[in-house]
């Protein structure tokens, strides 16, 4: 079967201290661990600022008017729930100038509320060698952002 292409926009968020959310999920098909930006499809009529606003508060409950900045776009190439999905992202940055900020999951529909393992603010240091981290190069996005990964 042919890789599906989905319109998708992701929010790189950092804390006070330098370190990036990232969410963990379960795949429900075959239980892989994904640990990877908040974000999501982009609905239709809706530009990718908008989309990575409202899939942050949705997955996180993090103020979205923290997303500033230009995109990034990145290629993505992954699976979820037994299907293979290639394609261009658009990856978006947001600083809190606190450090942890607490994440409600409010907004996540039933099933995200199921695949959602949990997550974590981590430093740069950590995101190598992470397993199940997408995309796997994490750190030089973070880097197109204009954000130097900060040593541990």
């Amino acid at each position: 079967m042919d890789p599906v292409h989905r319109r998708a926009a992701r929010v790189v968020c950092v804390d006070a201290d330098g370190r990036i959310l990232l969410l963990h999920w379960r795949d429900p098909v075959d239980g892989h661990d994904v640990w990877e930006p908040p974000g999501g499809g982009v609905e239709p009529g809706e530009d990718f600022r908008a989309a990575a606003r409202r899939e942050l508060a949705e997955e996180t409950g993090l103020d979205p008017a923290a997303v500033t900045g230009p995109s990034v776009t990145v290629l993505r190439d992954f699976r979820w729930k037994g299907q293979h999905f290639r394609g261009p992202e658009e990856f978006f940055l947001a600083r809190y100038h606190v450090a942890r900020p607490p994440l409600a999951r409010d907004g996540l529909m039933p099933d995200e509320q199921l695949s959602l393992a949990g997550h974590a603010w981590l430093s740069p240091a950590e995101l190598s060698g992470l397993a199940g981290l997408d995309p796997p190069d994490l750190a030089e996005v973070i880097s197109r952002l204009g954000t130097p990964p900060a040593s541990a």
